[in-house]
Formats: structure tokens, sequence, C-alpha cells
């Protein structure tokens, strides 16, 4: 029947991959992949002071503006996803429709923004344990702000050992942890959101008031407006998870796509709500506080709902930021073992071995969680440098996007042949309306990359180095890869032959799903 795990296979083995991975993830889990990365309850309180404070209430707008943006990207996405079923997501699919080097690039940049990234999230903990409980303040009385970053990393690490061990227990028991963990997200997020608007002290013309930013500065509102876009740029991405977990997904051609889409449409339409009701509760919107990092959303909450129920809250952001971290560990992980499994990262072998047991790639899981403790150490006596960096990953996340949807559009303009439907017939597509949304996706990814790179002093600081790290951190990081790919990587890409799909797959798949363990092809 259509769907089945041997149609999975058959379907795996004819890009030339066997199966390996545990394929056992359902339609939830896929969509709880994708929106515990973006989770609304870890970004949008985190974030929520950049915006304001760089475009004042109306910042607001900024939000369904930046939705409809990455929501076309996510069209793309989708239709790529069910026309590629692969681990890897963004990498297979550059690689798909464009070229090795433009794949492997686009693999070694989201790959460093996916290290980045998973640092920073662990870094929030700082704003939600020690404001919980004292206790949670290890290091110092958390006063001075030393104390506070080396907490910090000490918060975070611990919390990456824990994706960590669970990311090499197998995917079942993440899926487990990050399904409970959406429910929870998604439940507090609609809480909050009713309790925030049923305090509201203002009506919606509060979300029109500029509070008179960008006066006299270059463009007028316009430049602020740009600025405070930023703030949902750092939120809305990682929407691509879903495709990333395809070979472990049942019937991934049908599910992945519908869920990279949920993922996406839930958080923004749930984070435009908080940010709005959030501002129309708000006991003072002139208050300074709601442009510092100390105050903003998190001020406003626990003003609003009081001590006690302020922290009921504050432990659901807890679960928010676990979640968000065991799915951007997730992903990096399936991006290694895709790129090692391609021979295109350095001791391929080693990385892209799944353990007989698990099915999982235990070597990335244990890699991913070195390198991101080892970002962590950085945050120790250079907190701003950590700012930096989670901005710059920012850039290289979206670049990332950009070099799929870019050599996509480039194909449809040279009428490459559509990919070949799934076997089902159930294959996502944009049908007539495939170019003219590939084209406007690849004019807002240029636009983010731009805004995001653009040398603000609110993001990347007064220092003339500083200011351009971005633009200096991503030429480095396109140049060191470019050189590894052509010096060496191409010399040995190609499936490792410990993973290439054999006979048994192509001819009779029915037979492999025979050979695996009672259990294991549900």
């Amino acid at each position: 029947m259509p769907g089945t795990a041997s149609d999975d296979v058959r379907d795996l083995a004819g890009f030339g991959y066997k199966q390996e991975l545990d394929r056992s993830l359902g339609s939830f889990s896929s969509f709880a992949a994708g929106f515990s990365y973006i989770s609304i309850l870890t970004g949008v309180p985190q974030m929520f002071y950049l915006g304001y404070s760089s475009g004042g209430p109306a910042f607001f707008w900024t939000w369904p503006l930046v939705f409809l943006g990455q929501f076309l990207v996510a069209l793309c996405f989708a239709e790529l996803a069910s026309s590629y079923p692969l681990s890897g997501g963004v990498y297979q699919w550059s690689r798909q429709v464009g070229t090795p080097l433009g794949g492997w690039l686009t693999g070694w940049i989201y790959l460093a923004c996916q290290i980045l990234s998973l640092a920073a999230v662990a870094l929030a903990l700082q704003n939600t344990l020690p404001r919980i409980s004292g206790w949670f303040q290890w290091l110092g009385d958390g006063s001075l702000p030393g104390d506070q970053a080396r907490n910090a990393v000490l918060l975070g690490c611990v919390l990456i050992a824990f994706t960590t061990i669970v990311n090499a227990i197998g995917v079942k028991l993440m899926a487990y942890i990050n399904n409970v963990g959406v429910f929870a997200e998604l439940l507090g997020v609609l809480l909050l959101i009713a309790l925030l608007f049923c305090n509201a002290t203002r009506g919606p013309s509060i979300l029109l008031e500029t509070q008179g930013r960008g006066e006299g500065g270059p463009g007028g509102y316009l430049g602020a407006f740009l600025a405070a876009a930023v703030m949902a740029s750092y939120v809305m991405y990682g929407f691509d998870t879903a495709g990333t977990l395809a070979e472990e997904t049942s019937n991934p051609r049908r599910r992945a796509p519908r869920a990279i889409l949920r993922a996406l449409a839930a958080a923004g339409v749930a984070g435009g709500l908080l940010i709005a009701a959030g501002m129309l509760a708000a006991p003072d919107p002139a208050d300074p506080a709601m442009s510092k990092v100390s105050g903003g959303l998190p001020m406003v909450i626990q003003a609003v709902l009081g001590p006690s129920l302020g922290t009921v809250f504050l432990i659901e952001v807890v679960f928010a930021v676990t979640v968000c971290a065991l799915a951007v560990h997730a992903g990096t992980v399936r991006l290694i073992f895709a790129m090692a499994r391609d021979n295109g990262l350095p001791f391929a072998e080693a990385l892209a071995k799944v353990a007989g047991e698990t099915r999982t790639p235990i070597a990335p899981a244990i890699l991913t969680g070195v390198l991101a403790a080892g970002v962590l150490l950085v945050n120790v006596n250079a907190p701003r440098l950590i700012e930096t960096m989670c901005s710059v990953a920012l850039v290289w996340a979206n670049l990332a996007y950009l070099m799929v949807t870019a050599p996509m559009l480039l194909a449809r303009f040279r009428d490459r042949d559509e990919p070949e439907p799934a076997p089902t017939g159930d294959r996502f597509s944009l049908g007539r309306w495939g170019l003219p949304v590939n084209l406007a996706a690849t004019a807002w990814g240029l636009f983010v990359v731009v805004n995001m790179s653009w040398p603000r002093a609110e993001i990347y600081g007064d220092d003339p180095v500083g200011r351009y790290a971005a633009v200096s951190a991503t030429a480095g990081l396109l140049a060191v890869g470019a050189a590894y790919f052509l010096g060496v990587g191409r010399l040995h890409a190609g499936v490792l032959p410990e993973h290439a799909a054999d006979e048994l797959e192509f001819a009779d798949p029915a037979a492999v799903i025979a050979q695996l363990a009672p259990g294991e092809s549900s």
C-alpha cells in the first residue's frame, strides 16, 4: 500500500542510499521538530526588546512581513522536501537542483550556523532559571555581569550535555521529549496570549505608534523599521527541520512538506498574537525598560500576571528552551551524517556510522555537543562576542536558504526537467505558481541577508571591525569551504560504499523490511 515502510526503502534506494536510520516519526513528530526549532516561547520573549528598541510599538508590523517572506521560502522547501526526501535538508536540496560545490557550501554554511545556534539557545537558560530560583545561580550571586556570563555557560553546558545524550540514544526518545514539550508550549503560549489580551489596557492603535524612532536618521522610520525587522528574522528560521529528518519519517514525501508549512504557520500566528498582546497589556509603553534586554516582554508578563503566575510561565519557557535545543541538535546531527555519507567531510566513515541498536549517528551527536560547548566558553570573558556570533549565524542561516532557492530558480529558468513524482503520486507541487513563488522567495532571501549583514551599531557594536563582522566572517567561511572542497573534497566525493543501496533494495525492498528486527518496520 502507498506510504508503507517498503515504499520508503525503495524510494530512498532510488537516490542511491540504503535505509539505515530509524524511520519511526509520524506527522506530529515531524511538525514538532520544526515548531520547536522556531520556539516562540524561546525567541519572542528573548528578542522582543531588540525590535521594540529599534521600531517602537509599530515594530509589530515587521513580524507579518518577515512571516510572509519566510513562508515563500517554506513553500519552495516543501516542494523540495517532497521531491528529495533525504537527510540533510538544505544540503541535499541545493545539491540536487544545483551543483556539487553549491550543495557542499550550503551544507558547510548551515552547519556553522547550527553549531552557533545551539550555543545561543543554551545561553537562554540564564534568563529564566535564576529568576525561578536563586539556587540556579551556581556561580556568584548574579549581581555582576561576569557572574551571569559564567553561570550562563555552566547552565548551557549542562543543557548541551543533556541534548547530546538524548540524540545519541535515538530519535524515538528525542521525538517523545520533543512532542511533549511542543504540546506544552502550544498550550502555554495560547494561555499566555489569552491572559495578556484579557489584561489589555489600551486598544490596537498602539501598534501604529513609532515613539519618534528613526527621526533625523537616514531613511526616517523606514531605516528604523528595517532594523526592527531583525528581531523577527532571529526567530523565524529552522522550519526546514522536518525535511532534515525525512529519512526518519514515514511517508516523508507527504508528511515533511506539510510539517514544514504547518510549523512556520503555527509559529507565525502565535508569535504575532503574543507580540500584539504584550504591547496592549504593557503597563507603560514609554518605559525605557521595554527596550532593554533585562525588561521587554518578560517584564510585561511578570508585571501583568504577578510573580506566582509569572513563575509558572518561566518554567514553561525552560521547557521550550530545552526542546528547542533538542531540535537544533537533532538537525545538526542529520546534516553532518548526510554530508559525511557523501564523503564530504573529514573522518567521513566515522561520522556517517550508524549504531546498530539505536540506528542513530552517535559520533555526529557527540561532535555537535563538543563544538557547541566550545563556542559557549567564548562567552565567559567576551559576552559581546557571542552576541555578534549569534547575529552572524542568522546571516548564515538565511544565506544557506538563499543558496537553495536561487539554484532552484535557475533550474526553472533553464527548463530543467521536473523531479520525478513520488511513487504514490502524492508529491507536493506549486504547479504554475512555482516560478513566481520561487522568484519572490529568492528576492526575499537576498533582502534578508543584506538586512541582517548591515553594519548596525545596535547589533554589531561601534567597533569598526565588529560592525563588519557579518561580511568578513561570511567571506572567510565561504573561502575556507570552497578551498577545502575544490582542493580535497571533490576528489573523494561520492556515496560511501557501506551506505550505498545495493541490488536487494532496488529489486525487492520487502525483503529488506523482512530482515529488520520485529517492530522496526512500523
